[in-house]
């Protein structure tokens, strides 16, 4: 169980999150929500610890994570697995080696920096690719991918971390209505199926009450709706956003069109 307890970050005398507290239970797909600037990528990068908090304390089961330095920092790293909207792919490398440097947390640095994959690794890697449709891609060069595809790459560095949670950053930003569906479709398999708790920030208010099994929403820094998706009111939905409301509140949009002979559907190899 993941446990934020106050968690504060502030830059100047100002604070992107504030005061923030959030239970979260092993295997929950929860989606964050609210306005650009409301705290949610800070908060996020938080609990990674990519930043440090100001004040509080971050807990995943006995575990102090605010407190880990060094070595138990990077195991907690490898176990709080990142995806960022910008993919954050080596462009130059081929997409396998970009999956692969998902294990380097689990090696001495020296290994990884000279690519000493063991052949179990590979396979793992190849399997992580092969559940999301790209492992007839392992050979490319990264930067040669559609957004989409990337943000794929990216899921499969994420799974063979092994991780107990996943963050996603805004990880549909940048992304067509149809890979929109194939990354978010993704993520919500590997909450079903595997059963890790992701944690992902969303804009669209729509696509968290299609996918996520709880909401929170931010503003201002603090948490100001914490419920299921059901439970958010268009009213409710218009405090949070503001004059965003407009381009956001709304119930589920219908899945988006696909072109023709490209069926729906995501399943992990070996699932």
């Amino acid at each position: 169980m993941l446990r934020l307890e106050g968690i504060t970050k502030s830059f100047g005398g100002k604070h992107a999150v504030d005061g923030v507290s959030l239970t979260v239970p092993v295997g929950q797909l929860v989606g964050v929500i609210g306005r650009s600037g409301a705290g949610k990528s800070t908060l996020l990068r938080m609990i990674n610890r990519l930043g440090e908090p100001t004040s509080g304390r971050i807990l995943f089961g006995d575990t102090d994570v605010t407190a880990l330095r060094g070595r138990p920092l990077r195991a907690w790293r490898a176990r709080c697995a990142m995806i960022f909207q910008q993919f954050n792919l080596a462009g130059r490398l081929d997409v396998l080696t970009n999956v692969l440097m998902g294990r380097a947390f689990h090696m001495p640095p020296s290994r990884a920096l000279l690519k000493m994959w063991t052949d179990d690794e590979k396979a793992q890697a190849l399997s992580a690719l092969e559940g999301l449709d790209m492992a007839r891609l392992a050979g490319q060069r990264a930067e040669t991918l559609s957004g989409g595809q990337q943000q794929r790459v990216a899921i499969a560095r994420a799974l063979v971390q092994e991780p107990d949670i996943v963050l996603a950053d805004e990880p549909i930003a940048s992304l067509d209505p149809r890979n929109t569906k194939v990354v978010m479709d993704a993520l919500q398999h590997i909450n079903r199926h595997l059963g890790i708790t992701v944690i992902c920030n969303l804009h669209s208010l729509d696509l968290a009450r299609s996918y996520c099994d709880r909401l929170v929403g931010m503003s201002g820094g603090r948490v100001v709706f914490d419920g299921a998706p059901a439970a958010l009111t268009d009213a409710t939905a218009r405090d949070l956003y503001g004059l965003e409301a407009g381009d956001v509140v709304g119930h589920a949009a219908p899945p988006p069109m696909l072109p023709a002979g490209v069926q729906p559907g995501f399943a992990l190899a070996g699932s």
